[in-house]
């Protein structure tokens, strides 16, 4: 309690009030924080997956978001999406965006 009260007491006491820089300081130091802990490894992660996906062709092993395992039967660039064979005689179409993961 004691030690609280030596830092903030004598910020309360000084002329002037600290004017602005007193609060644009920490708030510059929050969302650099936030932009290296948290956007830019997100963001890399993104970039990352969306090569991945990017690279799949006809004939690899797909899992999508909602769990269905598959081979890509083709790819239609123009409409951005995947036929994936999950069956003897089953083919779905699906997003691009829809993919989880290429299975090795």
């Amino acid at each position: 309690m004691n030690f609280a009260l030596t830092i903030i007491l004598p910020m309360q006491t000084q002329p002037g009030g600290g004017g602005i820089g007193g609060l644009v300081l920490p708030m510059v130091a929050i969302f650099a924080i936030m932009y290296f802990l948290i956007w830019r490894p997100q963001a890399k992660k993104q970039k990352q997956h969306q090569q991945v996906i990017d690279n799949i062709k006809k004939g690899d092993r797909i899992v999508t978001n909602g769990g269905l395992y598959g081979t890509v039967a083709g790819v239609k660039d123009k409409e951005k999406t995947f036929i994936v064979k999950i069956d003897e005689n089953v083919k779905v179409e699906i997003s691009k965006t829809a993919v989880a993961r290429k299975l090795e």
